[in-house]
């Protein structure tokens, strides 16, 4: 079993008397940033010129610099910015004003593992990663807890990196609950393994199929979204709080047949395998070679499209109408990407 890190465990002093420069104020820069200053830590914000977030910092107490004036003064870099915009403003604005001895950090591993950004030897590099969107980092830890994170070094210039690594992932509440300790290469391909083919691309398109599939057959659309979407938090839930184990004990045994029975006609070994053929296409690249070009030479024309169809799908359409029917359903979180 992986070692869990706890906050008996870390040295806070290490960046106590630090500067801490988080670049970018979307939805983890807002979260983690504000954990980190209430955490009594020394923090700036650094942001383009003319970012809507700007204010937005300013509001919280934070002082606001260019990228390249807030590199200058960091000991800690962390990078929040999306990842396609990472490698450009790492070459632009980060790499000529990181300080000799600095450590660069990062929330997840794609640029530093795929060698889109290559930290100079004089630095150190880390990687802290909530497992949880920033406002829920931000929310847990208001709340007096913490969502768990994984911890990574890459480089260590200085001999302390483990230590900045824990201590930053303290900071923003993540030895609250407990963090565990990965590599860029693990974090990076498990990362993308985990969206594509199950959080994001499988269960999206798992239920817009069960969908399609219920109203092509007659069946009323609102119906079949209650069925095979508006359920799903239920089952989510119950297998978060107890496992799949808690969730099989919750439902019929009729259900609970079901899923024994026709859910491997589901997902079947030809799934398996196109799961195992996901799994290769991030490992040598494949996937990460696409998406840079998406960004950098097709003007994101494929992705923009792609947006705009399934935002446009009859499901949407139909969820919206029937949300609206339930007052206690919120959508208020910051998704901010910048």
């Amino acid at each position: 079993m992986a070692k869990v890190y706890y906050d008996a465990d870390v040295d806070f002093s290490i960046i106590k008397d630090k500067t801490i420069a988080v670049l970018g104020y979307g939805s983890q820069g807002a979260g983690q940033s504000r954990n980190l200053k209430d955490s009594g830590l020394n923090v700036i914000i650094g942001l383009y010129q003319g970012s809507h977030s700007w204010a937005r910092a300013e509001e919280y107490g934070f002082k606001v610099y260019n990228v390249a004036d807030a590199v200058k003064q960091a000991d800690i870099v962390m990078v929040l910015v999306p990842d396609e915009k990472q490698a450009d403003l790492y070459r632009d604005e980060i790499a000529p004003n990181l300080k000799e001895g600095a450590a660069l950090g990062f929330s997840h591993g794609f640029n530093v593992h795929y060698n889109q950004i290559v930290p100079p030897k004089t630095v150190d590099c880390f990687l802290v990663a909530p497992k949880g969107p920033g406002h829920i980092v931000r929310r847990v830890f208001v709340e007096g807890g913490g969502v768990p994170d994984v911890f990574a070094v890459e480089q260590d210039a200085t001999g302390k990196a483990f230590d900045i690594a824990l201590a930053y992932a303290r900071g923003i509440g993540g030895t609250r609950a407990g963090v565990i300790q990965t590599t860029f290469k693990e974090e990076t391909e498990t990362d993308l393994f985990g969206e594509q083919v199950v959080l994001c691309g499988g269960i999206t398109h798992l239920i817009q199929n069960g969908f399609e599939t219920l109203v092509n057959a007659g069946y009323q659309p609102e119906i079949a979204y209650f069925e095979v979407f508006h359920e799903m938090k239920l089952i989510v839930d119950l297998m978060n709080e107890g496992g799949m184990a808690k969730m099989r004990k919750s439902i019929s045994d009729t259900a609970e047949y079901g899923d024994y029975t026709t859910g491997p006609k589901i997902i079947t070994p030809e799934v398996r395998k196109a799961m195992e053929k996901a799994l290769e296409e991030i490992q040598d690249g494949t996937f990460a070679r696409n998406w840079l070009v998406e960004n950098r030479a097709a003007g994101r024309a494929n992705f923009l499209a792609q947006r705009r169809i399934h935002a446009e799908h009859q499901i949407e359409q139909v969820g919206a109408k029937l949300r609206g029917m339930m007052s206690w359903l919120k959508d208020k979180g910051d998704l901010s990407k910048d």
